[in-house]
């Protein structure tokens, strides 16, 4: 019997799992919207939506905790970067500093008046090859 499990195992193992999540994250933050199985798609929207609530504490602590969620990788940039990213250009930033810029000035902004219900999943017709359903999630 699963009484009270509450996550779907999606056939990983665990680190594989918390990978396949961070990635998904990343991507749904990075675009807006993705095009994934309904059921891993309706596991992301659990982590969807709590990382936009961590998003607008906008503290020290919620940004670690997101950081840690999202398992970004830190590159320290040089001094010439650092100065050319204070000026505002943002080239030398990786794709991941980025994540994490929009996540907390754009989405956090975004959805201040709402209380939850983030993330909607509107789903589309079956994978040709295995007949999974597909679906697209994406921020409202």
């Amino acid at each position: 019997m699963r009484h009270k499990k509450l996550t779907s195992k999606l056939g990983r193992t665990s680190s594989h799992r918390r990978c396949l999540m961070a990635n998904m994250l990343k991507s749904l933050v990075q675009h807006g919207r993705i095009e994934t199985t309904v059921v891993k798609a309706k596991e992301v929207r659990r982590h969807a939506d709590k990382l936009i609530t961590l998003a607008k504490k906008n503290t020290l602590a919620s940004r670690r905790e997101a950081i840690a969620r999202l398992m970004i990788r830190h590159n320290p940039l040089t001094s010439k970067e650092t100065r050319a990213a204070k000026s505002g250009d943002l080239s030398a930033y990786n794709g991941d500093r980025v994540v994490i810029k929009k996540l907390f000035n754009e989405l956090s902004q975004k959805y201040i008046g709402r209380d939850g219900g983030y993330t909607r999943i509107v789903r589309k017709e079956n994978r040709k090859g295995d007949a999974a359903p597909l679906c697209f999630i994406e921020y409202l």
